[in-house]
């Protein structure tokens, strides 16, 4: 029987938790900017050629459309490119166009097709992102102030007060008296306040806008991780390389970041603008579906700013979750060995590969990944997680146990979670015992920690008293967990109360039905039950997402069932 898998999320949990006024502000703001893309999402629903477009090559609208659904995202803005030159009028097909050019990355089809759509008094508010991002970078400040002029009357206003302070920098005015103007709302202050920080860097007061930076939160909190890494930015192009590294320096073990003496910004409205609009799409591309308006967000940062790494790496899992795997790799690709985010697009890469079905690969990557006496304590963690996600818990058992010794006295319950969860993989049980103990004695109200030492001891048919009531008092913490309702029922099953272990083991199936673990689990109890039909469609369920070893045992159940 396998053993239930470590709780690999944790590590992003603690590395990256919301605060509570945050979450609160961040769930906010992802409310009122996903508003922006309603109107244009609905005008991408159907998938017929237009009815308008009568004089438009057919198959290659066709090819777009397939194109476009298997992730091909340069050759689906190709054709839509055929077709919209023999239509720029038809405002459907302009509209596909553009959408198709700004998740290609074709910046020169995404503006013909954004003036296409302006010259039928048709384009999205989120046109006017890569019309100032464009403006940005090339110093324009009259093409600058009108995009912004489009965001007044437009959703995207929460954003023109910001921008106008970096605009007012750059043209050497009072960039705070334009950020004064920022709406009294909570996502609104927000940004103002992140803005604030660095532009007190950016105009000298240093000290003031360092503290103002760490005011923001540390950065086990993602948002500000990234503010912090933009100020280091700004100071190191002041040449305050010493600032920069103290800025982080405090929480480099998390981080893993580095800053490089190439690696720094001037203060402008390109700058500014690519942090802002990163800073956006960063919560909205935390979803399952991020939505046409993180891919404008993230193409007009990178347009702003092409050393916006973290944007090019936010724009990569987006396009990796939207089908588009080997267009998200290839902008890993373009993460710079000496990039503040080499070593997440080293570990992204792994991930991302793993996540596609194509273990090999991700294997080959990991193993290429190198860790030395210096490997920062991110590293580590990132490394390690994918260790277990690629089951390989003997390679992650020595990266856990570096981390655990390097935290001391103040190693938490996680980090002995996770050390005991890969000795217990890698077969060391009596060593996993004593972890999985200590993160009990550190967690003792937690249910991750008291599922996984109470399910190992029913395993080991250990203790198996105590077993029961760490997960009995865990499924009181967390009573919707499926595989803490599994844990308890099998355990009940063991102890030869198979009447009390069925109804938990059906609630965690239909809860987890994905699970190969519980629905082994259902079918040993069916059968136990003399309910053999159900036993057999169980088994051959959870065959389906179960590993190589679990599909030979399960087929050898469907078989011959259960021995007697």
């Amino acid at each position: 029987m396998t053993r239930r898998p470590p709780p690999l999320d944790l590590a992003v949990h603690r590395l990256y938790p919301d605060r509570p006024s945050t979450a609160r502000i961040r769930k906010t703001a992802i409310t009122l900017i996903r508003r922006l893309a309603l109107p244009f999402a609905a005008t991408l629903a159907g998938t017929a050629l237009p009815a308008s477009a009568a004089t438009v090559d057919p198959a290659a609208y066709a090819r777009a459309r397939i194109a476009e659904a298997d992730g091909a995202v340069a050759s689906a803005a190709q054709d839509y490119a055929r077709v919209l030159a023999d239509d720029p009028q038809d405002i459907a097909i302009a509209l596909r166009t553009f959408r198709a050019a700004v998740r290609a990355g074709d910046m020169p089809l995404a503006d013909r097709a954004a003036a296409a759509l302006a010259a039928q008094k048709a384009a999205p508010s989120d046109t006017a992102l890569l019309a100032l991002a464009r403006a940005a970078r090339d110093g324009d400040v009259t093409g600058a102030e009108a995009a912004l002029r489009r965001f007044d009357g437009d959703r995207l206003r929460i954003l023109a007060p910001p921008l106008r302070a970096w605009l007012a920098l750059e043209r050497g005015g009072d960039p705070f008296a334009a950020l004064a103007q920022a709406p009294d709302e909570p996502v609104a202050r927000r940004f103002a306040a992140e803005t604030r920080a660095l532009l007190l860097i950016a105009t000298g007061r240093t000290d003031e806008g360092v503290a103002a930076v760490r005011a923001l939160g540390g950065a086990a909190e993602l948002a500000a991780l990234d503010e912090r890494v933009a100020a280091a930015r700004l100071l190191i192009g002041q040449g305050k390389d010493k600032a920069a590294r103290a800025l982080l320096d405090d929480e480099a073990g998390a981080t893993a970041l580095r800053i490089e003496p190439n690696r720094g910004a001037r203060p402008t409205l390109a700058f500014g603008a690519s942090h802002l609009f990163t800073r956006i799409a960063a919560d909205l591309a935390t979803g399952e579906d991020p939505g046409v308006l993180t891919y404008t967000l993230l193409r007009a940062a990178l347009r702003a700013d092409p050393a916006n790494d973290r944007a090019r790496l936010l724009l990569a899992g987006v396009l990796a979750r939207d089908d588009a795997l080997d267009a998200g790799l290839a902008l890993l690709a373009e993460v710079p060995a000496d990039s503040p985010y080499a070593s997440l697009a080293a570990t992204g890469r792994v991930q991302m590969l793993a996540d596609d079905g194509r273990e090999d690969a991700a294997l080959a990557a990991l193993d290429a990944l190198s860790v030395t006496k210096k490997t920062p304590v991110g590293d580590l963690q990132r490394l390690a997680d994918l260790q277990m996600r690629l089951d390989r818990p003997a390679q992650a058992v020595p990266l856990y146990a570096r981390l655990v010794k390097q935290a001391g006295a103040g190693a938490d319950w996680t980090d002995w979670l996770q050390y005991g969860a890969a000795l217990d993989g890698a077969g060391r049980w009596p060593a996993a015992r004593d972890a999985l103990e200590k993160a009990v004695a550190k967690g003792p109200d937690q249910p991750l920690a008291l599922n996984y030492l109470g399910y190992a001891l029913t395993q080991h048919r250990e203790r198996v008293d105590e077993a029961q009531a760490m997960l009995e008092k865990a499924a009181r913490l967390k009573p919707d967990d499926a595989a803490i309702a599994d844990s308890l029922g099998w355990a009940l099953y063991l102890r030869g109360q198979p009447v009390r272990a069925l109804p938990l083991v059906e609630r965690a199936a239909q809860a987890d039905p994905l699970s190969a673990e519980i629905g082994e689990h259902l079918g040993d109890l069916y059968w136990q039950a003399g309910r053999r039909y159900e036993a057999r469609y169980a088994w051959t369920a959870a065959q389906a997402t179960a590993t190589p070893v679990e599909t030979a045992r399960l087929a050898t159940k469907i078989e011959q069932g259960l021995p007697q």
